[in-house]
């Protein structure tokens, strides 16, 4: 049975807070000097705090001429006495003030550094992770990871962490000035933080559990948002608007209710601290008042220990908020903590092999042998393929919707791990090739072309040290060039987010040059002619020969009329190789590409 979240996070509390904690605690080691300053001053922040409401009290005492006033205060004038306690009382006032601001420039720059740190180590795991993971992980959801988690997480740093510890020296010293001044009144102070206590620590699970599902919220409606965002064509061509929307009312209703809860737990601290504190002060009041008429209390004493109740109960009310941030950021710390010990399943070997550069060695064979892949469970798409493509072959596969096609070349790839079997390249297991030496050996051109956001260039080179000259020149290699300077800025010409200010067939034009400037051994085409109009389809099939000349290539094609010159065509059903031949072969074994053949001869004959 499936946990539900509010038990999950109630277990994971229970048992492994710390260990989450933990987990984290490296990323402040590099700043560890910044965070030693942030706690050294600690103690002349606590002993300010401490002394001021003595100093208080002794100015009422020594004005009374009680005898809770100090001796060295009765032994000199009382003006100078005034003068000495105020003087004392600015410096305090001034060293809190002062070393507050530069603690919590500290804390907040370490507190954002570790931010970005924490981020930048989660989008690398994340692109690190198998092609398998995001079938399964909507990306609005990782959005919120990588953002609002993240954030929440640095709130633990930037506010949280060193806050408590200053709180909880500040009480500490507040609770031993006050039982070395009047242990009595000290006492009652004391014993009103145990129930408090424990109000406060209800309160916070409860924040815990509903900032938990709140978050589990904020990710469905990100995704929703996402997913409307990118098939925006879609919602509107089929007027899904209005019910869309209705969806993603319901979802934002959904987190709202979820926010108000953790609203509700987070003022009910506060609220209750509010009315202890005032109910600490009236039991000061209470006792104090008759240790007064009994003539064994003083007013400068009582006076001190009505200040102490607001300080102690100060940063007893800082403390409950920092806990709300601190539950907020562990809510964080275990959502980040799941992606970050998400295995990477696709990961290079110990020990490397190299392919070889040298085109006298008549490079790109392939090998597919008794090879098994599922993309779930034992739903297998491929069943025992084995087939072999000799260097410089020219291989079309063909087959059915859902024969396997796309899965031959997202495991050559190693997009996926086979689940059975072995695929060889050049004599090397692909599992024994790092996964950039191998794709630095295998091109592929897709049917959609994926775009950054950028200029013309940058999106051919992806991040590779190439030349304008180099760039321009594969542009040239497979006709492009011609297009590119055409544009408002030739090669610098700014491409919005996915290349929506070119048509399909200009983006699947720059997936040709971005193959052509790799000069890859295997050249791998998945319908990459689909998005070209008949002049444009033309225009580079020159270009095609070129580029797929002295090279090994697997053609992926639903028009089996443009497959009809390739060496060798294999046939794919169900996921298992039923036939293999020439053009000319199949057509005679009247077999399943005869009639897809036939099919789609008719249908363009109709």
């Amino acid at each position: 049975m499936t946990a539900t979240p509010s038990a999950n996070v109630s277990g994971r509390r229970q048992a492994n807070d710390w260990q989450l904690f933990k987990s984290i605690l490296p990323y402040a080691s590099p700043y560890r000097n910044p965070v030693g300053l942030a706690a050294l001053l600690l103690i002349p922040l606590a002993l300010a705090g401490a002394l001021q409401p003595l100093l208080v009290g002794q100015a009422i005492s020594l004005l009374r001429g009680e005898d809770s006033a100090y001796d060295f205060l009765k032994a000199i004038p009382l003006g100078t006495g005034l003068n000495v306690l105020s003087g004392l009382l600015l410096v305090t006032v001034v060293t809190r003030f002062s070393l507050q601001a530069v603690q919590g420039f500290w804390v907040q720059k370490v507190g954002q550094q570790i931010t970005a740190d924490i981020r930048r180590d989660l989008f690398a795991h994340v692109l690190s992770l198998s092609v398998r993971f995001f079938d399964r992980t909507p990306v609005g959801k990782l959005i919120t990871r990588l953002t609002s988690d993240v954030e929440a997480l640095g709130n633990v740093f930037a506010t949280g962490a060193v806050g408590i510890i200053s709180d909880i020296f500040s009480i500490l010293v507040i609770v031993v000035t006050m039982f070395l001044t009047q242990w009595q009144l000290a006492l009652v102070l004391v014993l009103l933080l145990i129930p408090i206590a424990a109000l406060i620590l209800y309160f916070q699970y409860e924040y815990r559990r509903a900032n938990y599902r709140a978050r589990e919220e904020l990710a469905e409606l990100n995704a929703t948002l996402q997913e409307n965002m990118m098939g925006i064509s879609v919602v509107q061509m089929f007027r899904r608007e209005r019910f869309n929307s209705e969806l993603f009312r319901q979802s934002n209703l959904n987190y709202v209710h979820e926010v108000d809860r953790t609203i509700f737990f987070d003022s009910a601290v506060s609220a209750t601290l509010e009315w202890v504190a005032f109910a600490a002060i009236a039991g000061i009041l209470w006792f104090g008042g008759k240790g007064l008429l009994n003539e064994t209390l003083t007013l400068g004493t009582l006076s001190t220990f009505i200040l102490f109740a607001q300080r102690l109960f100060n940063p007893l009310q800082q403390l409950a908020e920092k806990f709300t941030s601190i539950q907020a950021g562990l809510t964080a710390i275990e959502r980040i903590y799941d992606l970050l010990s998400e295995p990477v399943e696709i990961r290079d070997a110990p020990e490397t092999q190299t392919l070889s550069t040298d085109e006298a060695d008549h490079l790109g064979e392939i090998q597919f042998q008794n090879v098994w892949f599922a993309y779930k469970d034992d739903d297998y798409v491929l069943r025992d393929l084995s087939f072999t493509l000799r260097p410089g072959e020219k291989v079309a596969i063909v087959g059915p919707t859902g024969a396997g096609k796309s899965s031959i070349i997202r495991l050559l790839c190693r997009l996926y791990e086979p689940s059975q079997g072995r695929i060889i390249v050049d004599g090397v297991d692909v599992r024994n090739l790092s996964q950039s030496e191998l794709r630095r050996h295998v091109g592929v051109i897709l049917q959609n072309g994926f775009l950054f956001a950028g200029d013309v260039k940058s999106n051919i080179a992806l991040g590779e040290s190439y030349c304008l000259s180099q760039i321009q020149e594969a542009a040239e290699r497979v006709n492009v060039d011609g297009f590119i300077r055409e544009l408002p800025e030739g090669y610098d010409t700014q491409l919005r987010q996915r290349g929506t200010n070119l048509s399909a067939g200009q983006k699947q034009l720059l997936a040709f040059a971005r193959a052509s400037i790799r000069n890859p051994n295997i050249l791998v085409l998945d319908e990459a002619t689909a998005n070209l109009d008949v002049g444009t389809e033309v225009v580079i099939q020159d270009a095609l020969e070129k580029l797929l000349a002295q090279r090994t290539a697997i053609i992926i094609a639903h028009r089996l009329s443009t497959i009809r010159n390739v060496d060798r065509i294999l046939v794919l059903k169900q996921g298992e190789l039923v036939e293999q031949g020439t053009h000319r072969q199949l057509l005679q074994q009247e077999g399943v590409y005869a009639s897809l053949y036939r099919l789609q001869t008719l249908g363009v004959a109709g």
